[in-house]
């Protein structure tokens, strides 16, 4: 702020007091020194933030805003204040945390009213690891100390720790990784002093929902989340945004859309958006984890029907998101906002299905389940009518209960993925259907393809055509089942959090059992839907040709005249009409 910059011309003790009263001052001086543009509002508010925030911060900010450079003339402002503080710097990679230690040394050399906490003595540490401040009185831990998060970090001690970017793409791909990545994190408690005034700081972009900010954000840590626009939505912050930015839309100063930040104008940031793609700009600069994790899991509660289902089902199923069909009821554990609706209409008058098979997804270790899921198939619509998880494998308590579910249901086939035991699974089940006298038969499959990409080759276009129903009582086992684990493994085995998790990459979700289960039944109807509908086509294709060979042979131009729009025949009138087609 141009207000600031006068600062340089006063007394030079009133201008230490300023500087030590202010972290703006410091940081708007530093900017000067370095021959950088004047520190702009948003910086200037993310300093703020540093000096006054919460004992346990988070800062995200989009890319390109400067936050490690704030951070890093903050690490020296704590310094100039008091030379005997510690600080530990944190990040994903050693290389990174270097290259934050590096800058800070580059500042110390360079202002020459930073040169009295240069290093005085020989006895003193002055390396891209650790160094320490002049002033410093001797000591075990260095003034600064620079690490990558997966480095050993117990033992040290900080009064200031500063995690900058410890979670990137690399490190919490998986959830097996954001669970590694957080225990490490949570680890970097221990290193903190037990001092009224010590500090952590978080710097990053989350990746997902999941991320270890949104866990952090649960305990505590407070976040200030500066996107590189005024958003649409502020509900999708979650009351995070920075307060000056949502004053500025409460009273009129900015509207939605509006860059934030004066060094990125409109045209630049849409530049960037055509660039590098609407869900990296939501996530690299707006923030917005809602809409990245839309795009990148796309399995969504929203597109399923759900509604009772019995012994028969309706011809035709409306679908709708329309609030009004909203099952308030139930209480998903999807992605933020995606929830179960009900069916819009549902067509009069009952039909059998089609088939009904019973899909199951052997357990092929410890803590994996075996999963059994009953579905019908009719008029195109595929139904979930019901499921059952086991923990015991292969027990004859767990095959005899499967083969009662199938029978109770009356499905005619068990289908069973046979890749684990080479059809042992098929084997055994043989004795309890001729036990129950069940009279179903087995189809093995084997899957060749990557999991992932196989559930969501399946489902995506189910789904996205709402041609997936499911029965409630299916959503109420899924939370009322596995009562003996704690919550947040309850979490990963339940069906909805498996679906709205599944994304392309590899180990996406720790348990994938009912979510593959379910894939595998789908699939098994959609293979046959897909000849049925091969020979459907067959067949509209020869009335169709029918069709236009009966109106060229009646009204040859106007014949022509329907081709030449991209009309199709649709019907044949055979009475006297000189109209001989409907479009």
């Amino acid at each position: 702020m141009g207000p600031l910059w006068p600062l340089f011309f006063m007394d030079p003790k009133l201008l230490d007091q300023k500087i030590r009263e202010d972290f703006r001052v410091f940081l708007t001086l530093v900017w000067r020194e370095l021959d950088l543009p004047k520190p702009t509002r948003a910086q200037l508010c993310i300093a703020e933030y540093l000096q006054h925030g919460p004992k346990r911060l988070q800062i995200q900010a989009f890319r390109g805003i400067g936050k490690s450079w704030i951070t890093a003339s903050f690490v020296l402002w704590t310094l100039y204040l008091d030379p005997d503080k510690k600080i530990m710097v944190v990040s994903a990679s050693k290389e990174r945390a270097d290259n934050f230690s590096i800058f800070c040394q580059k500042l110390l050399s360079e202002i020459d009213w930073l040169n009295h906490l240069l290093p005085t003595s020989d006895d003193q540490r002055w390396s891209r690891i650790s160094f320490d401040v002049g002033p410093a009185k001797p000591h075990q831990a260095p003034s600064v100390k620079s690490a990558g998060i997966t480095s050993q970090l117990t033992g040290s001690r900080a009064h200031l720790l500063v995690l900058d970017d410890c979670e990137s793409v690399n490190n919490s791909a998986t959830d097996a990784q954001r669970e590694k990545l957080l225990q490490l994190v949570t680890e970097v408690e221990s290193i903190l002093t037990p001092d009224e005034d010590s500090r952590i700081c978080f710097l990053g972009t989350p990746q997902t929902s999941y991320s270890i900010y949104t866990k952090l954000a649960q305990r505590s840590y407070r976040p200030f989340v500066w996107p590189a626009r005024y958003p649409e939505d502020i509900g999708q912050y979650e009351g995070l945004l920075a307060p000056q930015l949502e004053e500025d839309l409460a009273e009129g100063r900015a509207e939605a859309g509006q860059p934030t930040d004066t060094r990125f104008g409109d045209l630049d940031l849409t530049a960037r958006e055509a660039a590098m793609g609407r869900s990296n700009f939501q996530l690299q600069f707006q923030l917005n984890t809602t809409l990245s994790d839309a795009e990148r899991f796309p399995l969504k509660f929203e597109d399923l029907i759900v509604t009772p289902l019995g012994d028969e089902c309706a011809e035709r199923y409306a679908w709708s998101s329309d609030p009004r069909y909203l099952l308030k009821d139930q209480n998903p554990v999807g992605l933020p906002g995606d929830r179960f609706y009900s069916p819009m209409f549902i067509e009069e008058g009952m039909v059998p299905y089609s088939e009904t098979v019973c899909s199951v997804d052997p357990s092929g270790k410890g803590t994996d389940e075996t999963c059994a899921i009953i579905l019908s198939q009719s008029n195109g619509y595929i139904f979930v009518r019901d499921m059952r998880a086991y923990r015991d494998g292969y027990s004859d308590e767990t095959l005899s209960s499967i083969v009662r579910l199938a029978k109770r249901y009356k499905a005619t086939r068990l289908v069973i993925e046979e890749n684990f035991g080479g059809g042992m699974a098929s084997e055994l089940f043989k004795r309890h259907i001729s036990h129950q006298q069940a009279g179903m038969d087995i189809e093995n499959v084997r899957a060749i393809s990557r999991k992932e990409e196989r559930i969501l080759d399946t489902l995506e276009p189910v789904l996205n055509q709402h041609k997936l129903v499911m029965d409630p009582k299916v959503i109420d086992y899924d939370h009322k089942s596995n009562p003996d684990q704690p919550p947040e493994r309850r979490l990963e085995y339940m069906l909805q959090y498996q679906l709205s998790r599944m994304c392309r990459e590899s180990g996406a979700i720790k348990h994938d059992d009912r979510v593959d289960c379910l894939s595998q039944g789908v699939r098994y109807f959609t293979d046959a839907m897909a000849i049925s509908a091969h020979k459907q086509m067959a067949m509209r294709r020869h009335e169709e040709w029918s069709a236009m060979m009966y109106a060229f042979e009646n009204d040859p131009r106007q014949a022509t005249d329907a081709l030449a729009k991209g009309l199709t025949f649709k019907s044949i009138k055979t009475q006297s009409s000189t109209k001989i087609w409907d479009w």
